[in-house]
């Protein structure tokens, strides 16, 4: 029998627009049924609103594919570029159009996916190409960070662009073409730290032993005026063990647990009245066997009172303006019972070897009771886990403010300054 589907109101889902080609004919299967057939031929149903023949698209233009004359409905629509990258979009209630949310890539070649569904649920299909009409000048790319290797569950993924972008909607853009997945899989969110820095985390932790992919489909997505985006690397990590140390400064002791549970606690000494160290989380930024520590590099005069010029051993770092978890032999008297540090977080010889050997870049270490002042978000390091969730999420131009923050630039110049 000839098949002249009719489209009924349908829910929506996720289709393309395009224009398909011939007259759809079919039958039913071995047993008659119309639904236990080959698809039909959907071409003469659908129409899409690119140019014919060879005419490329216009990328900056919404992608449509209507249902033609009202004769049946589409039922979903599936649009993917050369590299497997989905266009997302929104198929109306009635399966009557659909139409792109997000921009299309310029220089891009698309495939269409069809399906539709007669009056009788019969269902039908059409594929379509078409190619979008290149730009010259790709000028927005993306480095990712850390690079590649395996972290500690607190290490945010970072993306620098290689241009400045201000505008909310344009920020907008960029947040949808950068892409974070884990396995397993968690809820999380970017935040602007700056108009070229962006930084993502999870709500919580990362899980360990987890698997972090990062990658960009901005490649000739229009961005902004004259703002188009390039090709990115993309950046693949992996977590360890869930590895916290809580440093008190009260009770001048800290506790290391890993995956929850308490491993050791050893005793320390933080700053001391003038130099306390910083509360809150910080990261593990590197590990450094040897460090010289003078008095000088963190603007302590020579010789005065508290001027220092000593050798370090097993020094962690966890800020970029100095403090470290590391090694203090001199200090050994106090650890456990007084604060004497000019900021960092000083221990036996022994017990920094192994907390050395321990902890690895991205892990966690918390001061807590200090009388110093908070940790700063960022530019000293990644303090992003001090920024409750819902803050967090005001840093994104898709959920709030996007996150533009002032005067991280004088402390991210200090950084590789050490004190003890």
């Amino acid at each position: 029998m000839n098949h002249t589907p009719r489209f009924r109101t349908v829910v929506g889902r996720t289709v393309l627009v395009l224009s398909l080609g011939a007259v759809a004919t079919g039958c039913g299967g071995p047993d008659g049924h119309p639904l236990s057939g080959k698809p039909y031929d959907a071409a003469d149903q659908v129409s899409l609103n690119t140019p014919k023949g060879d005419t490329k698209a216009n990328p900056d233009k919404p992608l449509e594919v209507v249902a033609k004359g009202g004769e049946g409905r589409i039922t979903d629509v599936s649009v993917t570029d050369a590299a497997g990258h989905h266009l997302a979009g929104e198929l109306a209630a009635d399966g009557a159009r659909w139409r792109s949310t997000v921009p299309m890539a310029a220089g891009a070649r698309y495939t269409v996916k069809v399906a539709t569904e007669d009056e009788d649920g019969a269902p039908g299909s059409r594929t379509l190409t078409f190619g979008t009409t290149p730009v010259k000048q790709r000028n927005l790319t993306v480095a990712f960070g850390p690079k590649a290797g395996r972290y500690g569950v607190g290490q945010p993924v970072t993306a620098e662009l290689s241009a400045p972008v201000k505008d909310k909607d344009a920020r907008a853009v960029v947040e949808r073409g950068l892409k974070v997945r884990s396995s397993p899989a968690v809820e999380g969110s970017w935040y602007w730290v700056d108009d070229k820095k962006l930084h993502f985390r999870p709500r919580d932790y990362w899980p360990n032993d987890a698997t972090v992919n990062v990658t960009s489909t901005l490649d000739g997505i229009r961005v902004g005026d004259k703002l188009y985006g390039g090709p990115s690397k993309a950046l693949k990590i992996t977590t360890g063990d869930r590895i916290e140390a809580v440093a008190d400064a009260g009770t001048h002791h800290m506790t290391v647990t890993r995956n929850g549970k308490a491993v050791k606690t050893v005793p320390v000494t933080t700053g001391k009245p003038g130099f306390s160290t910083r509360n809150g989380i910080k990261v593990v930024l590197a590990k450094e066997r040897f460090v010289r520590m003078t008095g000088t590099s963190v603007g302590i005069a020579a010789g005065s009172s508290e001027s220092y010029d000593l050798p370090v051993h097993f020094a962690t770092r966890v800020t970029w303006s100095g403090e470290y978890v590391h090694a203090a032999p001199w200090s050994v008297g106090s650890q456990g019972s007084a604060n004497v540090s000019h900021g960092c977080v000083g221990m036996s010889t022994e017990n920094a070897e192994w907390f050395f050997d321990t902890v690895r870049e991205g892990d966690i270490v918390k001061v807590v009771n200090s009388e110093g002042d908070d940790m700063d978000p960022f530019g000293n390091g990644f303090g992003d886990w001090n920024l409750d969730w819902n803050k967090w999420r005001q840093g994104s131009a898709l959920i709030g403010g996007a996150g533009i923050r002032e005067g991280t630039g004088p402390v991210e110049a200090a950084r590789l300054r050490p004190q003890v």
